[in-house]
């Protein structure tokens, strides 16, 4: 029974080691999605692309908007990740 027993075990151990590794794989956000944007609200508004955001299983879309500078020479320096070790990070866009 013992015989029997332990090699049973060692593959469903090892089963459920390989399972939980999947689960913590790091992988990066997909491609940034193609968006319509159609014309401006208003004289002056800029366009804010969207990006993906970690939601805790998966990326989701942000989608982008129509926005106001804050000043009148105020340029939008779009958003972009940033690879550390084993995870990216999102830099938020800005106005500069």
């Amino acid at each position: 029974m013992k015989r029997v027993f332990l090699p049973v075990f060692l593959s469903l151990f090892s089963l459920g080691c390989a399972s939980h590794a999947a689960y913590v794989a790091y992988y990066g956000p997909p491609a940034p999605r193609a968006e319509y944007y159609g014309y401006a609200p208003g004289p002056g508004y800029v366009w804010t692309s969207g990006y993906y955001v970690w939601a805790g299983s998966g990326y989701n879309w942000v989608g982008g908007r129509w926005a106001v500078p804050p000043h009148p020479h105020a340029v939008w320096v779009h958003g972009h990740y940033v690879r550390h070790s084993g995870h990216a990070e999102y830099v938020g866009g800005h106005w500069r």
